[in-house]
């Protein structure tokens, strides 16, 4: 979700749960602190997402969303999920260092361990425009925001602006199928985020 380039040097490809290839992004420590200072209280604001709800956030990483979220939005159940056992460790242990009440759990966005209807928003910070597989696991992921989203719940997701300002190389060409999830309508946007509720 940073507004700073990616680091010049490709991280290396890793394994994550059930073998899923994929590329993940290296650790700035100045983009985590200007995301959890400035950015995403930003986009908490712009988007005035719902306080005291049960919120998922995709694509967790180091989970420095996820105390952000706990102080801002005071959900009544906070769950991240990652693909990388060593990125949902230091998760873990970020939830455990700030005392908040929250799950970080080991998972495919593309085939999420939840049940159906689980959350009232699940949040993005990027991911799906990044998974493995192209068009194909970005589809996959989508729907599968479908499926644990109640009726009338919001998917919050970064833009296409904000990715090419972020990601410039990694993210050329690459679009989120929405016409394959058609239950997810547009309903809110402030440039760098958007808002989908299910219908």
């Amino acid at each position: 979700m940073s507004l700073l380039l990616e680091p010049a040097a490709p991280p290396k490809r890793t394994q994550g749960q059930g073998g899923a290839e994929y590329l993940p992004f290296g650790n700035v420590e100045a983009r985590n602190g200007l995301q959890a200072r400035l950015e995403i209280p930003t986009m908490i604001r712009a988007l005035r997402l719902p306080i005291g709800v049960d919120i998922l956030e995709i694509g967790c990483g180091r989970g420095i969303a996820l105390p952000v979220l706990s102080e801002r939005l005071m959900p009544t159940s906070l769950v991240g999920l990652d693909i990388d056992p060593t990125l949902v460790a230091l998760a873990e242990e970020r939830v455990a260092a700030s005392g908040i009440e929250a799950r970080v759990i080991e998972g495919d966005a593309r085939r999420m361990p939840f049940d159906k209807e689980s959350f009232d928003v699940v949040i993005d910070f990027g991911t799906c425009y990044h998974l493995s597989g192209g068009t194909h696991g970005a589809r996959n992921a989508l729907r599968e925001v479908d499926r644990v989203l109640r009726p009338g719940g919001w998917f919050v997701h970064e833009t296409r602006i904000a990715q090419r300002l972020a990601h410039p190389v990694r993210s050329f060409g690459r679009r989120l199928p929405w016409k394959d999830v058609p239950a997810l309508a547009a309903h809110r946007s402030s440039v760098l985020w958007a808002v989908r509720r299910k219908h």
